[in-house]
């Protein structure tokens, strides 16, 4: 059986799922590329001493014996090496988001349109089993014709992930509305089938930043024993640094085709961690308890002829637990990205479904930082 021969750009972090193609029949990892020497030989004994590695990640493109690139490195950098991987002749899985500007997805587009090469996202809570069973139910008609949306995302550990690192930054994340933000707005656009047209936001830097030096970090500051968003692994940047400037508190309303109206609010100081999705229809809504596994559906009384009512009973799905990183999705999604080059399969993550989001995810970051005014998502240029 032949091979899918995949180089990894970041092989840290995200990195990590280079793991499911090197166990895969029908994947081989021949190489990593990173900046950091200590992430390569990490890389290299999961791995395996067959691989090689680099700090350049453009001596992988130049290689005769690597069929994809997984481009899994910091968020700013998917642009330059997406491109520059397609130009190069190579299929791509670009982890989320797909980039940080809506005319860098759109170059990425472009790059991919012009290569005759296969393009993936690494949308995985696609992937994952409570996000099926909704978008299946959506599908169904059981909850009618959708009209409504409300998402609370719950950032337990916004610190943690993001305020200790390059993510704090506008100039390396644009907003969290991409970074972690892309994920909702994109279960948004799959499970209704529709994108976002037009948004207004409102954020703040409510609890992170402040009048830290930038060079501060949690072993040497003299608070570490007190504050509780000390860290003393790899993340260790103080949170409350002077340069931070990427909102830790927001709040989207979306206008979607068809009229759909939705919500999007993501906090990232609260003190659990999970997502809250709420869709409402005609007949019905459907809503999704992450921590419990559970999605309920509850229905209206559907009036058929005048004498005649439909009553639908109320269901309650449980949500069976995968085996794997993010919900046993990661497995899932790295088997997709082969059927998409061995069998022609479209992925169930879509290079359009990642613009789609950053895009959204872009014009509230515009909105929230103008007053709140209404922005309008520009159409896809390719």
């Amino acid at each position: 059986m032949y091979k899918v021969r995949i180089g990894i750009i970041g092989v840290a972090g995200r990195g990590t799922i280079a793991e499911h193609w090197h166990k895969s029949k029908r994947a081989v990892v021949v190489a990593g590329a990173d900046v950091n020497e200590a992430h390569l030989a990490g890389f290299k004994s999961r791995i395996g001493d067959h691989v090689t590695t680099t700090t350049d990640y453009r001596e992988l493109l130049d290689r005769k014996d690597i069929d994809a690139i997984a481009v899994l490195s910091p968020d700013y950098c998917h642009e330059e090496q997406a491109v520059a991987s397609l130009q190069a002749g190579k299929h791509v899985f670009c982890e989320k988001p797909l980039a940080i500007t809506t005319e860098g997805c759109d170059n990425i587009l472009k790059a991919w349109k012009s290569s005759n090469r296969h393009l993936m996202v690494g949308f995985n809570m696609r992937y994952m089993n409570i996000f099926r069973v909704m978008k299946d139910i959506a599908d169904s008609g059981a909850i009618g014709t959708i009209k409504a949306v409300w998402v609370r995302h719950f950032v337990g550990y916004g610190g943690d992930f993001y305020y200790h690192d390059w993510h704090a930054t506008r100039k390396n994340t644009t907003s969290l509305l991409l970074q972690k933000g892309s994920h909702d707005i994109d279960m948004i656009h799959w499970i209704t089938g529709r994108y976002t047209s037009r948004v207004a936001a409102f954020g703040g830097l409510d609890f992170f930043g402040g009048d830290r030096a930038n060079d501060l970090t949690c072993p040497d500051c003299p608070d570490n024993r007190t504050c509780t968003e000390a860290l003393f692994g790899t993340r260790t940047q103080c949170a409350f640094r002077q340069e931070v400037d990427v909102e830790d508190n927001n709040v989207v309303i979306m206008e979607l085709e068809g009229g759909i109206k939705a919500s999007y609010l993501q906090c990232h100081f609260t003190p659990d961690y999970h997502r809250n999705y709420v869709f409402i229809g005609t007949e019905g809504r459907m809503e999704n308890s992450e921590p419990e596994g559970k999605v309920w559906v509850k229905t209206r009384r559907v009036r058929e002829r005048p004498d005649v009512w439909r009553e639908l009973a109320d269901r309650t799905y449980e949500i069976k637990k995968a085996v794997g990183g993010h919900g046993g999705a990661d497995p899932v999604i790295c088997e997709d990205f082969l059927d998409m080059i061995l069998l022609g399969k479209e992925p169930v993550a879509t290079p359009i479904a990642g613009r789609m989001s950053v895009a959204a995810g872009c014009a509230a970051a515009e909105s929230m930082r103008n007053g709140g005014i209404p922005v309008d998502i520009p159409p896809v240029n390719v």
